[in-house]
């Protein structure tokens, strides 16, 4: 591949990889097609790998860089195989790591979302085509890194985004949610936490490159490849420098350990409340037959989670939680479809949860569905206060397309008839996920996003930005048997609580619940399959952190960052291409090597 040059100027000013020895050889390898589709596959692996359950962090930096040196192809003429190459890497990723939609449903579903994600990899990979073509995107390493960040997450944003209403999961921010570069949520959210690792994996890359060509070419480059080693070291461990609410007293649970402290309080950051502690109980029903759902286990889904309630109950009269009245709970939280009645409107299943309130002596927060006369369901939260029934509400905002919902039933029947399964579809609520729960003398607003919403900044931003001094998740994970759907949601709660600078609770019918502190601590967690209940005095705060401030802006910043990129790179490609003109060979830089 030798570059075109301009009559008259001179070879030198844009280098190739043939203006170096030996570097025909070694460019001719890393940019050969089968080689880039097997750095795709290879990127795409690691990239899942970094998510739990294997939950090897330190992969995503390098899935980045060999995602990178994957699409060095000609930055004039190949986006068409760059979009390949990203959708390779993209189904690498996508297929192992949503394996619980194929449990959940059936293999059309599963392989059908896998493609639709991977497809916005593969617009990445023509992007980025795009954007490198501008001669100063070429020529500096530290604006190529800057550049793939900014047209990466801008991807990984849009996509969180469309087809209906988007899919954030697996974006590059869950998979560090326990590392330090995921402290930078407090600064910036997930869109910042994903540029840091994006920029990390560049920056790998380069300095891989640099080094071998460096090796290869008996030449000096050992000091450079050292200094880009360097900056990705600080965008990986600088966010630990953030003065994010840390606890010193905390005892984070070791990755995969179970420890729900049974007969005892977890502390989750008490240190750090700033309107008081709120004592919180949490059950986890559990099923009898893992994989069929909560709604296939009825009455049976019900009465667990009463069973834990009265569990709680007698914890607290034979003292275990002190002896004091106000070290009583003061919430026993529920996951989503912790009872499969409406019990607005079954007077029995009313009954029974009034009892149990009545003997824990604190509301429940009950998660059911309700079936409005105007046709279709929703998915709520429901205060349940002893002796007055339910005295607050929220609704599900963004319920899950083709999960929750059928978008385009009679087309996508076509394909599949895991369709029918949902008989009736669920109606998006329209009021803000904050539930207002008496306690203290005062009404404490809880930030309550019910199961995938968790995934959604906006709507976490939102409750927070409107008071909520705590955040809970309440979540159903009965469908998905021993996947790792559930530990995939419990990264998002981490990263989520370290956003907005607030402890949480994740809740779930089967597992994986836990219990999270400001700084993204885990203090527990239960296991997959069992019942079990835990009770927790979480941090009550008021102040805002950077990210919650900055609202939408670090989104549409990237977003346009990116889009000027691309249109920039575009219209340098038209340019480039009139007569006498020509684009470099490699779009990269120094010759040599998977990163150069």
């Amino acid at each position: 591949m030798t570059a075109t040059v301009a009559p008259g100027s001179s070879a030198s000013s844009e280098p190739s990889f043939r203006s170096v020895p030996y570097a025909s050889s070694v460019s001719s390898l890393w940019l050969s097609r089968p080689v880039t589709l097997l750095l795709a596959v290879a990127s795409g692996a690691a990239l899942w790998a970094a998510f739990p359950d294997v939950g090897a962090w330190p992969l995503a930096f390098v899935a980045v860089a060999l995602l990178y040196a994957a699409l060095r192809r000609d930055a004039g003429r190949a986006a068409g195989w760059n979009a390949l190459v990203g959708l390779v890497a993209g189904l690498t990723f996508w297929l192992p790591h949503i394996w619980w939609a194929r449990y959940a449903t059936d293999t059309v579903p599963w392989i059908a979302l896998a493609v639709l994600e991977a497809l916005f990899m593969a617009l990445f990979g023509v992007a980025w085509t795009w954007a490198r073509r501008l001669r100063w995107v070429r020529r500096r390493a530290a604006v190529r890194a800057v550049a793939f960040a900014l047209v990466f997450v801008a991807v990984e944003q849009w996509r969180s985004e469309v087809p209906f209403g988007g899919f954030p999961w697996g974006r590059l921010a869950w998979t560090v949610a326990g590392a330090p570069t995921g402290q930078a949520a407090w600064l910036g959210g997930t869109t910042l936490v994903s540029l840091l690792v994006a920029g990390a994996g560049v920056l790998l890359a380069l300095a891989v490159g640099r080094a071998v060509a460096a090796a290869r070419a008996r030449r000096g480059g050992v000091l450079g490849a050292a200094g880009m080693l360097a900056a990705g070291a600080v965008l990986v461990v600088g966010p630990a420098a953030l003065p994010l609410a840390s606890d010193p007293d905390l005892v984070a649970v070791e990755p995969g350990e179970s420890r729900t402290h049974a007969g005892t309080v977890v502390d989750a950051g008490t240190g750090t409340a700033e309107a008081g502690v709120l004592r919180a109980g949490a059950v986890q029903g559990n099923v009898s037959e893992p994989g069929l759902g909560a709604f296939a286990n009825r009455a049976e889904v019900l009465n667990n989670h009463l069973d834990g309630t009265y569990a709680i109950a007698a914890d607290q009269d034979a003292g275990e939680y002190g002896d004091a009245p106000a070290d009583a709970v003061d919430v026993v939280l529920w996951p989503e479809n912790g009872s499969d009645l409406d019990p607005q409107v079954t007077p029995d299943v009313g009954a029974q949860i009034d009892d149990a309130a009545s003997a824990v002596g604190a509301p429940v927060l009950v998660g059911a569905q309700e079936y409005p006369d105007t046709g279709g369901r929703y998915n709520v939260a429901l205060l349940w206060e002893p002796g007055e029934g339910v005295t607050e509400r929220y609704a599900k905002q963004h319920p899950a397309p083709f999960g929750e919902y059928i978008p385009l039933r009679s087309l996508v029947r076509v394909f599949s008839d895991q369709v029918d399964r949902v008989t009736t579809d669920m109606i998006a609520g329209d009021e803000p996920a904050v539930v207002r729960l008496p306690a203290d003398g005062r009404d404490v607003p809880m930030a309550t996003v019910i199961c995938f919403e968790v995934a959604y900044d906006e709507i976490v931003r939102d409750a927070v930005a409107r008071g909520a001094e705590v955040l809970v998740v309440p979540t159903n994970n009965a469908s998905f048997g021993y996947t790792a759907e559930s530990t995939q949601q419990l990264a998002m709660t981490r990263l989520q609580a370290i956003t907005t600078g607030r402890a949480a609770v994740q809740v779930s019918t089967v597992g994986v619940s836990g219990v999270v502190a400001p700084d993204g601590t885990l203090v527990a967690r239960t296991g997959l399959f069992t019942a079990d209940h835990l009770v927790a005095d979480l941090p009550l705060r008021t102040s805002l952190t950077p990210a919650v401030r900055a609202g939408y802006w670090p989104g549409w910043t990237v977003g346009a960052g990116a889009a000027a990129l691309v249109v920039a790179g575009l219209v340098a490609g038209v340019r480039e291409r009139r007569p006498g003109r020509g684009i470099a060979a490699d779009g990269g830089g120094t010759a040599g090597g998977v990163g150069a």
